[in-house]
């Protein structure tokens, strides 16, 4: 499903402009949360300085609105620089494993493919050899055992070819299942994020209720 829509001629044309789109949003993430970093340091060290010189309500309120606003912002950055990561090394796994799956289903019908035509050959040298035993002209016996030794070859041929598709299907089956475990280990710290970015969400909306009261 994934794959399709990865094929959608939209996202074609985005692909090449996507790393210098992840690079731009990035950096503009890392100067938000560097800025919000900056002012939370800034109004703390300010509401400690009002605090402690026991200014007037107004003041002292205003600076704690601010620091408030600055401490969501980090909050609000950080999460989403992270989750902006996040969401590119899925699509990157999403992605390898789109083309995992193409190349495991090419070596199936590869593997089917050279199955039968081992069969084929094969069940043509039974044929041939009840042909050998039934022969009484020399001349014809070593013309027939010469088309069974090159028919031999060609299915001692055919069964490496076999084995060597075989260890790469095995392979690629194996390159799959790494990539499906690795997509359910993001997928999970994914969830745990969502879990604490709704707790922290919480626990903001609180504050902002008392402050309002």
């Amino acid at each position: 499903r994934w794959q399709k829509i990865f094929m959608i001629p939209l996202w074609s044309k985005m692909a090449v402009f996507w790393n210098k789109m992840f690079l731009t949003i990035i950096v503009l993430l890392i100067v938000l949360f560097l800025d919000a970093v900056r002012e939370v340091r800034k109004y703390s060290s300010i509401h400690v300085n009002e605090k402690a010189a026991n200014v007037n309500t107004s003041a002292f309120d205003h600076i704690q609105m601010k620091l408030f606003r600055s401490q969501r912002n980090l909050y609000l950055s950080g999460f989403s620089l992270f989750l902006w990561l996040v969401l590119r090394r899925t699509v990157t796994l999403l992605t390898q494993l789109a083309k995992e799956m193409a190349s495991h289903a090419a070596l199936e019908t590869q593997v089917n493919d050279a199955t039968e035509a081992a069969k084929k050959y094969m069940a043509e040298n039974e044929r041939l050899q009840e042909a050998l035993s039934g022969q009484g002209s020399g001349k014809k016996k070593e013309s027939t055992e010469a088309t069974h030794e090159k028919l031999k070859e060609e299915v001692e041929h055919l069964k490496a070819e076999l084995q060597k598709t075989s260890a790469a299907f095995h392979k690629a089956k194996n390159e799959v299942a790494a990539v499906k475990k690795q997509s359910d280990g993001v997928r999970r710290e994914y969830d745990i994020l969502m879990k604490e970015y709704e707790r922290l969400q919480q626990s903001l909306n609180k504050a902002e209720d008392k402050k309002d009261l």
